[in-house]
């Protein structure tokens, strides 16, 4: 394994588990009436390279998931997200 292909898995590994763990987080948030984090923080999570994780947690946690709004906008994230990973793989 390469250098780059070192650096992409720690990246997205890194924004994967944050993402995943921030969503757990806002949740257990939401049950205790306390300081969430923002909807703008939980989309750029997904597109700093966490889309998986943020997926995966919004369906384990069953958080986010009813709000369409939400949805849309994480559907989004995606775009620079796919974007990163389609650049790691033309140039690696």
């Amino acid at each position: 394994m390469n250098t780059i292909d070192q650096l992409a898995l720690a990246w997205f590994g890194f924004w994967n588990a944050l993402a995943f763990l921030t969503f757990a987080y806002d949740k257990w948030r939401a049950g205790r009436s306390g300081q969430r984090v923002s909807e703008m923080t939980l989309v750029l999570l997904g597109a700093m390279g966490g889309w998986p994780g943020g997926l995966i947690g919004m369906n384990v946690f069953r958080h986010k998931t009813a709000k369409w709004t939400f949805k849309f906008k994480y559907a989004l994230a995606l775009l620079p997200c796919a974007a990163a990973i389609w650049a790691w793989w033309h140039w690696r």
